[in-house]
């Protein structure tokens, strides 16, 4: 639905405009700009003084590409504006068709909402008007950062761009608008700091409450990517009193899609807090909301990250809520398909492996557990490969063995020794250099493991204890945690006491 506020004087002729078009005045209502005032109306539509005035777009209900302000109050300049509000493009183009600079602005709105390649724009001789200067450059940083286009343009180029829309801007309102996406340019390209000191400088100046909480919005993700473990129990504090502001104005705005991201973000907090029934809360919370809205694809997002929680809940000695997670993996596995998610798809996959191999049952079924664990591994083994991701593969291959290392005996197979060859597949990728912590957790699990493994020859005997031996002394070199290094002490000391046993057994 859209609405049109204009001053009940010059009210009749709009309405009149949309009832002429079929069944328009169904979702099109028109209101008295003086009954509400203009900062009400300011997020909708305004008609006075022969003027269109559309908006800024602090809802992200389009792309955040700017139409001339204001538009000279025409029928079909009218109507354009409001069926290209309606996303529909093909009446707005009929509309638009005796305005070339509108149609071409309507068009590339909606290149840049359907992924359509455009070109890059080339700045004109001169501007019309100080706006027109500032709408030029913040729209070509919103193409060059949203858009798909037909040639490359460079990081740095869209920064300028934003920065030149930046300097331009005619007021505060439309600054903090530009300063919004230029800082969510930032936050792609992992430019915190400089994001947290554009963000923290829009928010002083911002002029409406909507600009106000979006600008929050973007700034409590500048500090969630900040995170890092240990976490910052103060950074922490920050983030979720900013999250629940931000909740509270879109709870109050009824705009439950926003309040819904915002529960899934806020359930990934409290579950780095250790809370994790008040993270579940979050997320179901999260679901419903997305199940009211129907948008099945934010749906299945949902179910993920709650079955990502869940399984780290399992994880962390609470096997009974295994069930959960498997089961709100598999409702996310419903959209989240090979073929049109290939990569959610095989991650999800990796955890319902360990979770198939972890699941508490009775012993008869675990056999039945180990064959639908080995096809979910091997789901996500083909796609995350050596090859081209390396570092997810070394990790699933080290999830796969410790998974069979749970697997009821094989008759045809020793477990444990393919458990050693999928750990050496890992170690081979998670080398000394770069990955020193995630090696030394697979050597501890290698190290595990291969006492359990069925080594008959005496010369494959002594090249496994040599082994052994070898990674367990690189542990105090990799890493400085007493409780790894205690545990590499201890797989030496037994290998020192097998060595002993060996000696005293050759010499009798």
């Amino acid at each position: 639905m859209l609405t049109i506020f204009v001053p009940q004087a010059e009210k009749l002729p709009v309405q009149q405009l949309i009832d002429a078009e079929y069944r328009l005045n169904e979702v099109v209502f028109i209101n008295d700009l003086l009954q509400v005032g203009e900062q009400q109306a300011a997020r909708h539509l305004i008609v006075k003084e022969h003027e269109i005035r559309l908006p800024i777009d602090w809802r992200n209900e389009a792309p955040p590409y700017l139409l001339a302000y204001p538009l000279v109050l025409t029928p079909d300049n009218l109507l354009a504006v409001v069926y290209t509000k309606l996303n529909n493009y093909e009446s707005a183009y009929e509309k638009a068709a005796g305005n070339p600079a509108l149609l071409r602005d309507i068009d590339l709105l909606n290149c840049i909402q359907h992924g359509v390649a455009v070109g890059f724009p080339q700045e004109p001789e001169a501007f019309d008007s100080p706006f027109e200067e500032y709408r030029f450059w913040h729209n070509a940083a919103v193409l060059g950062h949203y858009g798909e286009l037909t040639r490359f343009v460079h990081y740095s180029v869209i920064r300028r761009y934003y920065e030149r829309a930046f300097d331009l801007a005619p007021n505060d309102e439309w600054r903090a608008f530009t300063g919004k996406h230029w800082a969510t340019l930032l936050l792609d390209a992992d430019e915190l700091a400089e994001a947290g000191v554009l963000l923290a400088d829009c928010i002083r100046f911002a002029v409406s409450e909507d600009a106000l909480y979006e600008l929050k919005n973007v700034q409590y993700g500048v500090w969630m990517k900040q995170l890092t473990a240990p976490y910052d129990p103060a950074l922490l504090s920050q983030i979720k009193e900013t999250l629940w502001d931000v909740l509270q104005y879109y709870e109050r705005n009824q705009q439950s899609v926003q309040a819904a991201l915002l529960l899934i973000d806020a359930a990934q907090i409290a579950n780095y807090a250790d809370s994790f029934s008040e993270a579940l809360g979050y997320v179901n919370r999260a679901i419903q909301l997305l199940e009211e809205e129907a948008i099945p694809e934010l749906v299945a997002n949902a179910q993920y990250r709650k079955g990502t929680l869940l399984y780290t809940w399992a994880q962390n000695g609470n096997p009974q809520f295994y069930r959960a997670a498997m089961e709100a993996y598999q409702q996310a596995l419903r959209v989240f398909s090979k073929e049109n998610a290939p990569d959610v798809f095989a991650e999800i996959h990796h955890h319902l492996g360990v979770i198939f191999s972890e699941i508490p049952d009775e012993v008869k079924k675990k056999s039945v557990w180990a064959a639908v664990s080995m096809s979910s591994f091997r789901e996500a083994l083909t796609f995350f490969t050596r090859e081209t991701h390396p570092y997810e593969y070394a990790r699933i291959c080290n999830s796969f063995a410790n998974a069979l290392t749970n697997f009821p005996e094989a008759k045809l197979s020793d477990n444990y020794t393919r458990a050693l060859s999928y750990y050496e597949e890992a170690l081979d990728i998670r080398t000394a250099d770069e990955y020193p912590y995630e090696r030394v957790l697979t050597i501890l699990n290698f190290l595990e493991a291969a006492w359990f493994v069925s080594v008959p020859e005496a010369d494959q005997q002594q090249a496994l204890f040599a082994k052994m031996t070898r990674l367990a002394q690189e542990v105090p070199d990799l890493v400085d945690d007493p409780k790894l290094i205690a545990e590499a002490d201890k797989q030496l000391a037994m290998l020192a006491q097998l060595k002993n046993d060996w000696q005293t057994i050759n010499a009798l």
